[in-house]
């Protein structure tokens, strides 16, 4: 295997659980710890891997509300939407964000303490931004899957019987 070939396979088995050990990369890969480990290291000097986290259930984020904003742009003259993602990027508010294509330029996952504290962010912080035309709100009621974990395993919700 090419060694960027061996880079996509560690990059594709840390994606899957970020706690692998080397060891046991190695070992599916048939490199030593060492190969491993020096790999990693370059992946994330490279800027490759930018960090670690973990996928947390509803549960884990106790009364915390999710939303998602949409928000329409104006590009800006030789930057287009980059000055103003990274404007956006920099509320703390603000735990992931897209580019993306159809009516609405980027869309943000944002994360606060209660309904009115995302809707004072949005009317407060981000459509009053030079560049913000337009911002769609979605409140996130359940999360069933993320980044390839399905949530709702074996958890059955059974229909409340009527009775007369």
């Amino acid at each position: 295997m090419e060694r960027s070939e061996i880079k996509g396979k560690i990059l594709e088995l840390l994606v899957r659980n970020g706690r692998m050990s080397s060891s046991e990369v190695g070992d599916r890969l048939e490199l030593s710890v060492n190969e491993v480990d020096a790999l990693i290291k370059e992946l994330e000097r490279d800027n490759v891997i930018l960090g670690y986290s973990a996928i947390v259930s509803e549960n884990g984020l106790g009364d915390k509300v999710r939303a998602i904003i949409e928000v329409e742009v104006q590009p800006e003259r030789d930057t287009g939407f980059d000055t103003i993602a990274e404007k956006l990027g920099k509320f703390p508010e603000v735990r992931s964000m897209y580019l993306v294509s159809g009516r609405y330029d980027l869309r943000l996952e944002v994360l606060g303490n209660s309904l009115q504290e995302v809707a004072s962010f949005v009317s407060g912080k981000l459509a009053c931004q030079e560049g913000v035309k337009s911002t769609a709100t979605y409140f996130m009621l359940k999360k069933y899957k993320e980044s390839g974990i399905q949530f709702s395993q074996g958890e059955k919700n059974e229909r409340l019987k009527i009775v007369p």
